[in-house]
């Protein structure tokens, strides 16, 4: 390499191997850690997807979702839809300060609800209260579980005024072909 960069015009040759080398140099950029590339921001990446939902009672499709990560990976974003005309979507984060995972979820009915939870037993638990016209508060609880055969069963409860758990929504999500 060196003789053959003895006979060559150097000026010419020389910027272009220098920048070669410093580029050679330098660190795997990248490589570089984002701010959330550790382990709990990727605790809910089974859902990450283009879906086709399904309820588990019939087996009818009953809607479409689609969760991307956004904002440098640290959102999942979900947009759900329905053949009826139905749809929402949700913002889904880990908190770092707090160690838990939050979702605000909103929807064209006017329907707000604030989840916040974390893994349990291999499910993505979230949970938090709604408020009906009335004032009246229940308790809302969502998991996600992911299955071996890469579907997603989501499972909404509502607590109602006794402290019972009642099945809002059981649906399984299917990878759209």
């Amino acid at each position: 390499m060196l003789k053959l960069l003895a006979r060559t015009k150097l000026p010419t040759r020389l910027p272009g191997f220098a920048l070669c080398c410093a580029l050679l140099a330098l660190p795997n950029l990248s490589a570089a850690a984002g701010p959330c590339d550790g382990n709990e921001f990727r605790a809910f990446d089974f859902w990450l997807g283009n879906w086709q939902v399904h309820s588990t009672q019939d087996g009818k499709l009953v809607g479409h979702n689609h969760i991307t990560r956004e904002h440098g990976g640290c959102v999942l974003h979900e947009r759900y839809s329905t053949p009826k005309g139905y749809n929402g979507s949700s913002l889904n984060l880990y908190d770092a300060t707090r160690k838990v995972w939050h979702q605000t979820w909103g929807d064209n009915s006017g329907t707000l609800l604030l989840l916040e939870g974390g893994l349990r037993d291999g499910k993505m638990v979230l949970e938090g209260h709604t408020q009906d016209a009335q004032g009246n508060k229940s308790k809302q609880r969502i998991s996600w579980t992911p299955n071996p055969d890469g579907t997603v069963r989501q499972l909404w409860e509502a607590q109602d005024a006794k402290g019972q758990w009642t099945v809002a929504f059981d649906g399984l999500y299917r990878k759209k072909p």
